[in-house]
């Protein structure tokens, strides 16, 4: 019988600094690493070696290069968790002398920042680790369930990320969740951005944090300032917005591109093609140029902006504020109108079709009918009966898979479908493709919980990314 032998380390740093774990378990030709922020399940990675020598050797290795790095021994449990920064936030009645239009409202059951919009549904996740999908008429259509609270969703083409409280970011672009990154325990999540696969995370000590889609580091930036709510990311560049303005650095890390300081903090922030929004804790939303951060337009507000969007091409620009109030600007910067949002303050927004929705304070998210003909009508005291949306008495549930045994098994690809294998390579676990019409030399980007070595999977398709790799569309099943 062969003996298992654990070392535990962890790092904990003051003034926010690092406080995670690493943990190494040697039984016989297996070792097993879990790491993780100091308190919580944290992620585990299982390599197998040839013999029992080798995996302890490796082992070894693991924890010297942890030890070099400052990380020494511990008790697990006996260090408390650091906590996770909660947006707090402030809520004021709204000033304006009429409500907007609002359509129908969903209440989540707890505060909210996430929110998504597309073609075909809203997507909205709350602090509890709920993410709601709904079509454009207020049906709850499934719940994502996952395991802390979502920060913020974002879209990558047609791909759903969800950034959360306990350091990952889940794609939800399948029936089953799975966490495609794994960010340093250290790193605080405020705000992300994902741009063909490569993902950019502003958090609570104004740094800058790039990963690439094999969930490996990229660079990072101290910043210019603290609490970072607003990074976006194109092909030019990634917008970081913090306390002392919008920095632009090189996608690759080449450097800073350009800084602009704002009037005020930057509490949240938008982008068009070629312009960023920033909304401020002083009262507006400025428009810079992406080209060289050049201050093009101000919208004023009444009251702090906790967040802003655009029409397509930045023809209008809404931004909702600390006192309940929702604004709409045409191009230039000229106030439209003012409304009250009938339910708190909106801390997200995204317009789509002429409707706005909105994540307000009370962890809502409402929709409000942004029309010319709602809005003239609403200006004059008329507004429809908002609708109160109720879940469905048997919701479809979706929760991460933990390991291989959770996920749902075949005994052969269905038609169409195509076949990936789990192999190790260069002391990692990568996945690549066995079906013929991809290149077999790409990397799949795949749940690194369920990844066990000569494992094959079947996926509904994989689309190529522009970084040489692929990603998975639909349902993941274990082939057997």
């Amino acid at each position: 019988m062969s003996t298992t032998s654990t070392t535990y380390l962890e790092l904990s740093q003051d003034g926010g600094g690092a406080h995670k774990f690493y943990e190494v378990t040697v039984q016989g030709q297996v070792v097993s690493v879990r790491y993780g922020r100091i308190g919580a399940a944290g992620q585990t990675q299982t390599s197998t070696f040839p013999t029992p020598q080798k995996a302890q050797a490796a082992a070894a290795k693991k924890v010297g290069e942890k030890v070099r790095k400052g990380y020494a021994p511990a008790v697990p449990g006996q260090r408390a968790p650091r906590a996770v920064t909660r947006r707090e936030v402030s809520s004021a009645p709204s000033t304006a002398r009429a409500v907007a239009p609002v359509l129908w409202r969903f209440r989540t059951g707890s505060s909210a920042f996430g929110i998504h919009v597309d073609d075909e549904r809203a997507w909205v996740g709350n602090q509890s680790g709920d993410v709601f999908t709904l079509d454009h008429n207020g049906e709850v259509l499934a719940r994502y369930s996952l395991p802390d609270g979502v920060k913020c969703l974002v879209a990558d083409d047609f791909w759903i990320y969800a950034g959360c409280d306990d350091g990952r970011v889940y794609d939800l672009s399948s029936k089953l969740p799975f966490a495609a990154y794994d960010i340093a325990a250290d790193v605080d999540i405020f705000w992300l951005d994902i741009h063909e696969g490569v993902l950019n995370v502003a958090d609570r000590g104004g740094r800058l944090t790039v990963i690439d889609h094999e969930d490996e580091h990229q660079w990072a930036r101290g910043g210019r300032g603290e609490h970072a709510w607003m990074v976006r990311a194109d092909d030019r560049a990634v917008y970081h917005g913090h306390h002392r303005g919008v920095t632009a650095y090189a996608p690759d890390g080449g450097g800073e591109l350009w800084h602009t300081p704002t009037k005020g903090a930057v509490l949240f922030g938008w982008q068009e093609a070629d312009a960023v929004y920033a909304g401020t804790g002083h009262r507006v939303v400025q428009r810079l140029s992406k080209a060289d951060g050049a201050l093009e337009v101000t919208y004023a507000c009444d009251s702090a902006v906790y967040s802003c969007a655009t029409s397509p091409g930045g023809r209008f620009v809404f931004a909702g504020d600390a006192a309940s109030s929702v604004y709409c600007f045409d191009r230039d910067g000229t106030r439209l109108w003012k409304l009250g949002t009938g339910g708190g303050s909106a801390l997200s927004m995204q317009y789509h079709d002429e409707r706005l929705y909105l994540v307000t304070t009370d962890g809502s998210l409402v929709c409000v009918d942004a029309s010319e003909a709602a809005i003239t009508a609403a200006q004059q005291g008329t507004v429809p009966v908002a609708r109160d949306v109720k879940l469905a008495a048997a919701l479809p549930t979706y929760a991460p898979a933990t390991a291989a045994a959770s996920v749902t098994t075949v005994t052969a690809a269905p038609t169409g479908a195509v076949v990936v294998e789990c192999v190790q390579e260069g002391g990692r676990m990568r996945v690549h493709v066995v079906s013929d019409g991809y290149d077999r030399s790409w990397n799949v980007q795949f749940p690194r919980a369920i990844r066990e070595p000569g494992a094959r999977y079947v996926v509904d398709a994989l689309h190529a990314a522009s970084g040489g790799f692929y990603r998975v569309r639909g349902d993941i099943r274990r082939l057997l």
